[in-house]
């Protein structure tokens, strides 16, 4: 898997799973609701992670810069 995210986006998707996370455990969100953006927030961190996302590799869009060789 080539880099696909850059340190700024996955700064983003980090606070974003921690915001989502932290609803959950003061029962702000519940419900169907509460499952899918818990999901949503596992798949943020695995994303940033591994600094690959598919979906980024699907519409060939890249929020990583470019080293220089």
């Amino acid at each position: 898997m080539k880099k696909n995210m850059g340190n700024i986006d996955k700064g983003i998707r980090t606070i974003l799973a921690v915001a989502i996370a932290l609803l959950y455990y003061f029962n702000v969100i519940e419900g169907t609701l509460a499952y899918i953006l818990m999901a949503v927030a596992i798949i943020f961190l695995i994303t940033s992670l591994v600094n690959f996302c598919p979906l980024y590799t699907l519409f060939g869009f890249s929020t990583c810069k470019l080293e220089n060789d």
